[in-house]
């Protein structure tokens, strides 16, 4: 065989589709973020302002997180030095999942180096603790939480997306006495709309099932603390597991669970994914706690979070751009085409330094390929004039349908 053709035609299918992914390498610069450069491949750079990023808040260069990040580099050097179980627990990562743990109003957080991770781990495991276990995942969950439940070896029963009818029928046709798990997301990141955690918990109470929530988007963001919408809503205590990250609104690295001591205990002791993995740099845990602590009292900054996200999506509606708009701080524009929205965004970054990645399948379905625009309190007047002038030229330019697309 010539495995190097295969290598070729293989990539080659994703160029003939449109649908090949180019890295942009930026070099951001702190205290200056959403402003990178951009070192092109021919070696020049250019100045760009990056509006795909997931730092949600600009914490990645939060002065309260980098002292306490260089304060851990000072005290304990580079790396952790091993797994968990084997050298690489530190005082750094106990403080950590104190924090998380009390962020969610939990007994115990267990801490994995991605919010990946801890969903692929978490979810695979599972079916070994609970032997017959059925898990009801919601059909648009992300990729980590569906490779979990795929490879843990359990049943499991996809439901249409927000579906309460779906996911009641299904659950009404198991057996009453089959352990059960309901996964689902607070937030979903290419809709940006919202699970109904409520009525699922209502559903989860009527048929003895457990709640496995991902906030990932969610958390720093909403509710009084920053915990997520499960805390906006007042629901925490109503959802077993809560997975999180500490890579978008925290701005720094990694991810974990909320969850009882038990069933923290539980995951740390059988899966895998955690137990033969190193853990995460000192000096990166003890930034996201010193973020974490920082976002439980700083609701000036979630405002002024929702407040950029409200006015970047009022102006793009105005100009007729089609938007969904669920009401979280996602603004995805949908251009429907994947060889247009790569034109698209190249365009914006090579004639109007504006950095956005397009979004294709299998992100999200064919026909739906999108931009996906993230404000943040450090994007200000200038960066989003620039960029809705940038959109309204370049959608005219393409020839693009105007329309608003609502929830």
């Amino acid at each position: 065989m010539n495995y190097t053709q295969h290598l070729e035609q293989a990539i080659q299918r994703l160029h003939d589709e449109g649908r090949y992914r180019t890295f942009i390498d930026i070099e951001r610069h702190n205290g200056s973020f959403p402003h990178a450069t951009w070192r092109k491949p021919d070696g020049s750079e250019q100045p760009v302002t990056v509006w795909c990023g997931n730092d949600y808040l600009g914490m990645g260069q939060h002065p309260v997180v980098l002292a306490a990040m260089h304060e851990a580099l000072d005290a304990a050097g580079a790396g952790s030095g091993g797994t968990r179980n084997i050298s690489g627990t530190t005082v750094y990562h106990k403080r950590l999942e104190a924090e998380l743990a009390d962020l969610h109003g939990k007994e115990s957080a267990l801490l994995f180096t991605s919010a990946y991770i801890a969903n692929d781990a978490t979810l695979s495991t599972l079916p070994k603790l609970f032997p017959g276990l059925i898990i009801y995942s919601d059909a648009l969950n992300h990729a980590s939480m569906i490779e979990g439940v795929r490879r843990n070896g359990g049943a499991k029963r996809i439901f249409r997306h927000n579906d309460l009818d779906d996911l009641r029928s299904r659950l009404e046709a198991d057996d009453p006495a089959a352990p059960k798990l309901i996964a689902f997301e607070s937030v979903y990141s290419m809709d940006g709309d919202f699970g109904p955690i409520e009525a699922i918990c209502d559903l989860a109470d009527e048929f003895g099932a457990l709640t496995y929530v991902d906030e990932v988007h969610a958390v720093g963001m909403y509710g009084p603390r920053g915990a997520g919408v499960a805390e906006r809503d007042r629901l925490m205590h109503r959802i077993d597991i809560i997975n999180g990250t500490l890579a978008k609104a925290y701005g720094v690295m990694g991810g974990y669970i909320a969850s009882t001591e038990k069933m923290c205990d539980a995951i740390r002791s059988y899966a895998p994914g955690f137990i033969f993995t190193t853990s995460l740099a000192p000096a990166v845990a003890a930034g996201a706690a010193a973020s974490v602590r920082h976002l439980k009292t700083d609701q000036t900054l979630r405002d002024m979070h929702q407040e950029q996200a409200r006015v970047l999506k009022l102006r793009l509606k105005g100009l007729g751009l089609p938007l969904i708009d669920h009401g979280s701080h996602i603004v995805p524009v949908i251009v429907g085409n994947p060889v247009h929205t790569k034109n698209i965004s190249d365009m914006l970054l090579d004639d109007h330094g504006i950095y956005v990645q397009p979004i294709n399948y299998p992100t999200v379905p064919r026909g739906t390929e999108r931009l996906r625009f993230t404000p943040s309190p450090v994007h200000g007047p200038d960066e989003m004039d620039a960029l809705v002038d940038a959109l309204d030229v370049l959608w005219s330019h393409c020839a693009l349908n105007r329309q608003e697309l609502t929830g």
